[in-house]
């Protein structure tokens, strides 16, 4: 073999002139982003941090996704992906262990969350703050 026919083959092999699909820029997929109808929520696709846990260790976080997809997570337990739905401007519900947990929106800023969970007949308060980016869970004592 000579070494042109070596060169064509090795271009071959390595697909050299074929067509390559190039990854979708950011700006790309922000603009994507803005044409989606919820876009003006400011509920959905942050991290927020319930500020009112107690204790030492920081608050558990949820993510609003507006797939519908809820993930809770905190620093302490294993993550977890629920369905979540906007019942109405002001209520929100998701399934959690095959029960549905519904919350009122007592107040919504685009950095603060405030929900009323109607937990049977008692109602709890928790307080939402996004996320400083970026952080590390600290080291938690075992």
């Amino acid at each position: 073999m000579d070494t042109k026919a070596a060169i064509i083959a090795l271009l071959s092999v390595w697909g050299v002139g074929t067509c390559v699909a190039l990854p979708v820029a950011a700006q790309d997929a922000t603009e994507s982003a803005d044409e989606q109808p919820d876009r003006g929520n400011p509920l959905l696709n942050k991290v927020w941090v319930r500020s009112d846990a107690d204790g030492d260790r920081p608050g558990p976080m949820q993510i609003f996704l507006a797939d519908g997809t809820l993930v809770s997570d905190s620093c302490w337990e294993t993550y977890r992906l629920s369905k979540w739905q906007q019942v109405s401007d002001s209520a929100i519900s998701w399934d959690e262990d095959g029960m549905t947990i519904n919350a009122d929106i007592a107040s919504l800023t685009e950095t603060e969350l405030v929900l009323h969970l109607k937990l049977g007949s008692e109602v709890q308060q928790h307080y939402f703050t996004t996320a400083s980016v970026p952080y590390v869970c600290p080291d938690m004592e075992k």
